[in-house]
């Protein structure tokens, strides 16, 4: 991506949105009629007492239930054996030779951020040094800090580094940041400084920052999704209300974010990009902040990487048709292109963009990072993971493998192009996470660390299957199971799924859900449904909007497929899901309840008519359709879960759970939802964690003890495990 902290909003994941106090208001006035004698309107009052009371009584009362269960003090131990274990690797990035990471453990709850060089770093035991301790930062200032990054700039040939430190109580998306200079260890004195908001903030120059936050102004400078409309320029020793303007978007605008992109000799040419949805932007370039911004000649659904050998390197998210100098050309939607930079960067003026990379129907670029030297391309090729190295020279571009395992995920967890080495991580399912070096000067790869394993996989397998959906499209998915699993419909099943905002679901190996399920005998499912990336834009957008049902056409064929082999039965067939994947469930609960026996609704959207005026909803319309456009209003209408529930229907009883804390997606969704269960003295667990943001946990204890509840849940609905006989588990 640019080189940028904009915000999370581009990450399409459903990541992004502001505090409580910066979302569109939730009034009467701006309510649809439709839902304005909603009676639980009360329980979308945050902080309010009323709404606190009702969930505090839910958490008692599910707490008391599930915690009482036998298999949950052994599921919580379990848990925090694995998120305490030090046997992690501290993934990091590297800056001037040394590796810098951020870690939690039992002991340091809140992390710290620590330093080791290179070399040491690749030992067993890296000698570490403490940069932030972020426990006795909240101590002293008696806030409970969530770390959420750096952003670190030192001038050419210094090493004389400053980073702005992004601090949120709680766990929230909207956060602090503060100066923090990495050589004395300590908060810069008079340094820049920003109030918590969702900022997007980069580095000009030592003394110089882009700037997009709320500007006050009484929320003038938010977005109707609650994100920064403007950009200033703000120069050390001034305030920010002194700041320069330099950008202003419009309120009906996703957001408006600060990036640069660097030259060749180091200088950063300033530049801001305006969301007008969650999926199109246009980019302005500024080659002087005096001057009005040149923008980028590239289609609204694309995304620019960053400068490699003089050319600009973009992936696109639609079909583009092209005509330079009366000859035209088109390039397909998943490519990846090099555009020459240098005339459009000074007049905005295109040159013919030049083919790297065009992915098959089967295939999808995930990522693309650049070195000194060459292009790291990370696809996915039926939903397993490659990494190509990508040169160029007198006979065009070259494209080769790099020699890697096969058959899981391949992820570039470094590469910047000051630095001779780069970090990649290779997982499967099965397979914990190895870390590994690489030169791209000699090519050179070497695993440096590997993860133990964190649960018994010798009997276990992995298969990888397609179901047909309704249109006839084969939906892939993976099951791990026991190698002798038996076909006769027994088997307690676990199907995860998410299906949006392009987000590829690719094979993970997760101690955790390993240790609590798997080893246990159960068996675990991944859909890779449409909705999301694994075979590129257009996979994502065959379910935008009024087409969305075929995704849950395509989860629902999944389940329905996992029932005709013999794996499983409704009796023994639980669904899990968070966010846009907790909508996914809220939608599997009230369309096919007949389905499935368990149902773990985990942050979820379900008021589908509401949630573009709640948070950082209004920025989504363009996923999931706008209830204020009659078209799509009638689609919502009859996919919203919590609009489409019927006392009289019979539910599995499902398990929500949410957060106090997310500033992402409201825990009003799921409280609303949980109090019409209740209202119609049909039974549900609910559980809300006060702290802890749209993860639904603000440290790993928390994330223990959400997941040994969720587990607890899954084994009381779906078993008897079939490891339960004659063992201790």
């Amino acid at each position: 991506m640019l080189k940028t902290l904009m915000s999370s909003v581009f990450c399409a994941s459903l990541l992004g949105a502001v505090s409580y106090a910066q979302g569109t208001p939730v009034t009467d006035d701006t309510a649809q009629e439709s839902t304005t004698n909603d009676p639980y309107l009360w329980l979308e009052e945050v902080e309010g007492e009323e709404a606190l009371n009702w969930v505090r009584s839910q958490n008692e009362r599910t707490l008391a239930d599930l915690q009482a269960d036998p298999i949950f003090e052994t599921l919580q131990q379990d848990a925090l054996e694995i998120v305490n274990s030090k046997e992690r690797i501290p993934y990091g990035s590297i800056r001037d030779g040394d590796v810098y990471n951020f870690w939690q453990d039992e002991t340091n709850v809140r992390g710290l951020w620590r330093k080791a060089s290179l070399e040491s770093y690749k030992t067993e035991q890296p000698e570490w040094e403490t940069i932030l301790d972020f426990d006795a930062l909240a101590t002293a200032e008696d806030k409970n800090w969530v770390f959420k990054g750096s952003n670190c700039f030192s001038a050419p040939d210094t090493s004389d580094w400053k980073c702005m430190v992004t601090l949120s109580n709680g766990g929230k998306d909207a956060s602090e940041q503060r100066e923090f200079d990495l050589a004395s260890k300590s908060f810069v004195e008079d340094g820049f400084y920003l109030p918590e908001a969702k900022s997007g903030v980069v580095w000009l120059n030592e003394d110089t920052l882009l700037v997009a936050t709320d500007w006050g102004q009484d929320g003038g400078t938010l977005t109707e999704s609650g994100y920064p409309t403007t950009v200033k320029v703000w120069k050390r020793g001034t305030p920010l209300e002194e700041a320069e303007q330099i950008f202003v978007g419009d309120k009906t605008d996703v957001g408006i974010w600060p990036f640069y992109l660097e030259m060749e000799d180091g200088a950063r040419l300033p530049g801001v990009v305006e969301a007008d949805t969650f999926f199109t932007s246009r980019y302005f370039i500024y080659p002087d902040l005096n001057a009005e911004p040149v923008q980028l000649p590239i289609p609204p659904k694309s995304t620019p990487i960053e400068l490699f050998d003089g050319y600009l390197l973009l992936t696109l998210q639609q079909d583009w048709d092209v005509e330079i100098d009366g000859k035209s050309a088109q390039y397909s939607s998943g490519s990846l292109l090099a555009i020459p930079a240098s005339d459009m960067l000074k007049t905005g003026a295109l040159a013919q963009p030049e083919v790297i990379f065009e992915p098959n129907e089967r295939q999808s670029i995930e990522s693309v990072s650049v070195t000194d030297t060459e292009i790291l391309l990370t696809m996915n090729d039926n939903v397993t993971g490659t990494i190509l190295s990508i040169t160029t020279g007198e006979n065009g571009w070259k494209t080769a493998p790099l020699d890697l395992p096969d058959n899981g995920s391949l992820s570039v967890v470094f590469a910047n192009d000051k630095e001779e080495t780069v970090f990649l991580n290779y997982e499967g399912y099965l397979t914990p996470d190895s870390l590994m070096t690489y030169s791209p000067e000699n090519g050179q790869i070497e695993t440096i660390k590997s993860l133990p394993k964190k649960f018994d996989s010798d009997d276990l397998t992995v298969e990888q299957f397609e179901a047909t959906s309704t249109d006839g499209t084969k939906i892939p998915y993976f099951i791990v199971h026991r190698k002798d699993v038996k076909l006769d419909g027994t088997t307690p099943t676990l199907l995860y799924g998410y299906g949006g905002f392009q987000v590829s679901m690719t094979p993970g190996y997760s101690g955790l859900n390993g240790k609590l399920w798997m080893e246990r005998g159960g068996a675990y499912v991944v859909a890779n449904i449409r909705g999301g990336g694994e075979f590129g834009p257009e996979w994502h957008q065959a379910g935008l909007k009024t087409k969305r049902q075929i995704i849950y056409d395509d989860f629902i064929a999944v389940g329905e497929d996992l029932i005709e082999r013999g794996v499983t039965s409704t009796e023994h067939l639980g669904i899990m899901g968070g966010s846009n994947g907790g909508l996914l469930m809220g939608v599997m609960l009230t369309q096919r309840p007949d389905l499935w026996n368990a149902v773990v609704i985990q942050v979820p959207l379900l008021d589908m008519l509401r949630y573009h005026l709640l948070l950082a909803g209004a920025s989504w319309v363009d996923e999931y359709g706008s209830p204020d456009v009659p078209e799509e209003r009638e689609w919502l209408e009859k996919m919203s879960p919590y609009n489409n529930f019927h006392a009289d229907k019979d539910y599995p009883e499902p398990l929500f759970v949410t957060s106090t804390k997310d500033d992402r997606v409201h825990p009003g969704h799921a409280r609303k939802m949980a109090k019409l269960f209740e209202a119609a003295g049909k039974p549900f667990l609910y559980y809300e964690n006060i702290d802890g943001g749209h993860s639904a946990a603000a440290n790993l204890q928390e994330t223990a003890k959400r997941k040994a509840l969720e587990f607890t849940y899954l084994m009381r609905k779906l078993g008897p495990m079939p490891a339960a006989e004659g063992s201790d588990n």
